[in-house]
């Protein structure tokens, strides 16, 4: 070896394992036993090795690298979680330090119990389950539990934490018992989640117990007798909105004002919906039958269809059909079911009168075409009524019924000018009136970082089947089974137009929004039914 080779370093892997002139700090002690690292499989006919943690393999990288996820935040709460809900437990960024987290740290089941009544509150209102899911969790990541993971069913809630791997999850459960719509109060309850969403706006748990507790004991923002009101005009317009005239919209009126307080006594006697709906659907039909025995020269299918329109669950149509839509396959046959099981009580008491009247001597035509295409106008303007009137009835906010009624008057717009002027088939008309109300509402609700129930649930009253489910029933009760059938399969049709409609409508104003991850939004592979 010549100088200039003895004066040059060697590096550790020249030296032996045991040199004492080893400095490399990844050099192994002495007295510590190596464990052979494994020779890879050759065969397949090899026995094959288990997992240890002393021969661990080593750690794969993408020759990419890792990639970062950053979440944008000045996009909506319900879009970045959203985000996160679809990615692996292990991908998911972890939260900033909380500002609002107690000394320390936050009490967990204090922050489980204050998500599962957020989420309890959602749920009951109407909102889809994917929704309630991200507002579940953005609760939790807002003091800091990151490693939560929510679960949503038709009537449960559950959520479970893990604080580590190591140490033991943390799991809680709520029971939905009772379900009303109030619109104002989810209104409150998406305010109070944006303000635990955001890193400035420091909310203690307390706070959010408080502010909790005061949504939960405010009152409804309309009385009983402007839901009644509501109620009776809503049925009123969707008669004109068919062809009506003056006396139809009367007879409208009455008979759902009358349907609507009878279905309030029901409903204080502790009736079931299924019999709330079926006697509320008898006044309307009754006031029908009534004007053509009496012989008076009015379209008194009008009246009963304006009737049918205040009670069809559009509401329940439409979430089931997201939840469905979005993979939550439980949530969604139980709200279907729910629709069905309201939907058969509506269709037993206008049966029941149908064949009242029938018996009676009532000359009601199942082939009359219902409509008023010689006058857009007066179209027009009962569409915006049935959507303010609809809105109304849903206890919206004040400053959200403007919006919706606009939108279902460019909704009704867009059907009558593809239906009536371009001769579209209704069914495919109804999906692109629809979807055009999803991607107006979705928009609103996200310019005012609000849910966008209120701006599309209301705004889909006027494309509703009601003549197609009057005229089905009412072959049926006049012995045409095959007719009423293939009508109620079209209203069928146009129920599943409207929902799907609605959805896409919400998906694709989502192109254009910053979603808040420089990828796309990923979403479940189809299965290729295995």
């Amino acid at each position: 070896m010549t100088e200039a080779e003895d004066r040059k370093p060697q590096s550790d892997e020249a030296r032996g394992p045991y040199d004492p002139e080893v400095t490399s700090e990844f050099a192994v002690p002495e007295g510590v036993e190596v464990a052979p690292v494994p020779e890879a499989e050759g065969s397949a006919f090899s026995p094959p090795s288990t997992y240890s943690a002393r021969s661990a393999p080593p750690a794969f990288t993408p020759a990419d690298g890792v990639p970062v996820v950053s979440l944008t935040k000045d996009v909506p709460w319900q879009d970045r979680m959203r985000t996160m809900l679809r990615m692996p437990v292990a991908e998911r960024p972890a939260p900033e330090p909380p500002p609002k987290a107690e000394e320390g740290g936050p009490a967990v089941p204090r922050v489980l119990d204050l998500t599962l009544r957020i989420g309890e509150l959602l749920l009951a209102g109407g909102e889809g389950a994917e929704d309630v899911e991200a507002a579940m969790f953005a609760v939790c990541r807002s003091y800091g539990l990151d490693r939560c993971e929510p679960n949503v069913t038709f009537t449960l809630l559950s959520i479970s934490y893990q604080p580590s791997l190591v140490e033991d999850p943390v799991s809680a459960s709520r029971t939905v018992r009772r379900r009303g719509t109030d619109y104002t109060r989810l209104a409150a309850v998406f305010r109070l989640v944006d303000d635990l969403s955001d890193p400035e706006t420091p909310v203690s748990l307390e706070e959010a117990y408080r502010r909790l507790a005061e949504i939960r004991r405010n009152r409804h923002p309309y009385p009983t007798w402007v839901l009644t009101g509501a109620s009776g005009l809503l049925a009123g317009a969707a008669s004109v909105l068919v062809g009506g005239d003056a006396v139809v919209f009367v007879a409208a009126v009455l008979g759902a004002m009358l349907g609507d307080r009878l279905a309030w006594l029901c409903a204080g006697r502790g009736l079931p919906e299924f019999y709330q709906f079926l006697v509320a659907a008898m006044p309307s039909v009754a006031m029908g039958i009534a004007l053509t025995l009496a012989h008076v020269d009015v379209k008194a299918s009008a009246v009963i269809t304006g009737g049918l329109f205040a009670l069809l669950p559009g509401r329940a149509l439409v979430a089931g059909v997201q939840d469905g839509l979005t993979g939550f396959y439980i949530t969604a046959a139980a709200r279907l079911l729910e629709v069905m099981y309201l939907f058969v009580g509506i269709v037993v008491g206008v049966l029941v009168m149908l064949y009242v009247g029938v018996q009676l001597g009532a000359r009601l035509n199942p082939d009359a075409v219902l409509g008023g295409s010689d006058r857009p106008l007066w179209q027009i303007g009962s569409s915006m009524l049935l959507s303010l009137t609809f809105a109304v009835l849903l206890q919206q906010e004040r400053s959200t019924v403007l919006a919706v009624t606009l939108n279902g008057g460019v909704a009704w717009s867009v059907y009558g000018a593809m239906h009536s002027t371009g001769e579209i088939s209704p069914v495919a008309s109804t999906a692109v009136a629809a979807g055009v109300v999803g991607l107006f509402g979705q928009l609103l609700a996200r310019y005012r970082f609000a849910s966008a129930l209120p701006y599309t649930t209301a705004a889909i009253g006027p494309l509703l089947p009601g003549s197609a489910v009057y005229f089905g029933l009412l072959a049926i009760a006049q012995n045409e089974v095959d007719e009423g059938l293939g009508s109620l399969t079209k209203a069928a049709a146009l129920a599943m137009a409207i929902a799907i409609g609605v959805n896409l409508g919400n998906e694709v104003s989502r192109l254009f929004l910053r979603i808040g991850s420089p990828e796309k939004r990923k979403a479940a592979k189809r299965t290729r039914g295995f």
